[in-house]
């Protein structure tokens, strides 16, 4: 039998120190960082886990020693006074000093890591990114660039890998640049997180706060609000793409071609017609508002209500006009007025005043939404 135990327990050691490698192709490990922040996160990571695994080990073998040496059937009697010996004195104090030694060195090492990521570099050399949560997508805005990006999940079938894990626009970045993350949100506490990019920060309403990284690699690193906001919380992944900075400066001129050009089509003296609208709002809904109000329009109470036959929706076109720019306080409508352009604003309407039975028959045009603002 102690034959036996000393195998398995030999064994046991050789698996939890065996090399890293090893342990990370199980898909038990951090991502393999790609930043200084990310780095020394990782190494944190693994100087606790160290020192966990290490005392795990020991006291599991002073456990088996005992249980072998001082086992019932080699009839060993009790020291009743073990208490009056020198250890069972001086471990009430030992253990103490030993215990706090270890959290001290483990917190001395966190300080460090967290000072160097909370403080934020400045200068002409920084590039920022506001990031601002909603439930349930991502906003990035480049305001060097003048560039805003809407980021929300892609719809993948369940066997796919990339399942709840891509996006339709991808946070696209530069390597080798110092990176500044400004973190809002537009409704309730969401958190930004790509683990082989940085640490977790919470975006908080109304408030600001930042963190930075430089990243060294290229290449497309994922990540996903790590705090609970709500129904749809399972559905923020967050995608990273790292490029060369020559490629990043085109990319920047075709999404702002782009943005350009939906901005002139919305300022344009154009009158709609109806089946325009509700051919563009129609997916402009599906986009940005069936996440909360649904498809069907049959919302999810109590928190989202129904558009399909609800009052405010088939008669009270200035209420609803006015709720869709401004929001409303106390609810889980949030203004659009920023996010939305004229045309897009009025083509929503107009295929929530008239989908789904609802039947109203109005168009509304750019030009009446800019009336409203």
């Amino acid at each position: 039998m102690y034959k036996k135990l000393k195998l398995l327990m030999g064994s046991f050691i050789a698996f939890a120190f065996s090399g890293g490698h090893a342990i990370a192709e199980m898909g038990l490990n951090l991502p393999k960082p790609v930043s200084g922040g990310a780095q020394d996160i990782f190494d944190l990571h693994m100087l606790t886990t160290t020192i966990a695994t290490t005392i795990m080990v020991i006291i599991t073998l002073v456990i088996i020693y005992t249980i072998v040496t001082f086992r019932k059937d080699k009839n060993y009697e009790p020291d009743q006074e073990f208490h009056k010996s020198w250890f069972g004195r001086w471990a009430w104090l030992l253990v103490p000093i030993l215990v706090l030694g270890i959290d001290l060195s483990i917190a001395s090492s966190a300080n460090s890591v967290l000072e160097k990521l909370w403080l934020a570099p400045t200068g002409d050399d920084v590039m920022d990114i506001k990031v601002t949560g909603h439930q349930w997508w991502w906003e990035y805005e480049y305001p060097k660039e003048g560039l805003k990006i809407e980021s929300r999940l892609k719809k993948h079938d369940v066997s796919n890998k990339l399942y709840l894990r891509d996006v339709d626009n991808r946070l696209v970045l530069p390597v080798n640049t110092k990176i500044r993350f400004l973190q809002t949100s537009a409704d309730v506490l969401h958190a930004f997180w790509v683990p082989a990019i940085m640490g977790k920060k919470d975006a908080i309403p109304g408030y600001v706060s930042e963190t930075w990284a430089e990243i060294t690699e290229e290449g497309v690193f994922r990540g996903q609000c790590a705090e609970i906001c709500g129904g749809g919380h399972g559905y923020m992944p967050i995608v990273v793409e790292v490029v060369s900075k020559e490629k990043f400066a085109k990319w920047v001129e075709s999404k702002k071609s782009v943005m350009m050009a939906k901005a002139a089509e919305a300022l344009s003296d154009k009158t709609w017609t109806k089946d325009e609208l509700m051919a563009k709002g129609e997916e402009l809904y599906n986009l940005k508002c069936a996440g909360c109000h649904n498809i069907a329009g049959t919302g999810m109470m109590p928190v989202f209500p129904p558009l399909k036959g609800s009052k405010m929706v088939t008669s009270d076109l200035s209420a609803h006009i006015d709720i869709v720019l401004k929001g409303k306080k106390g609810t889980a409508m949030s203004a659009w007025s920023a996010l939305l352009n004229d045309l897009e604003a009025a083509a929503i309407i107009t295929y929530e005043r008239n989908a789904w039975g609802n039947n109203t028959g109005d168009v509304i045009q750019p030009k009446d939404i800019k009336t409203y603002r």
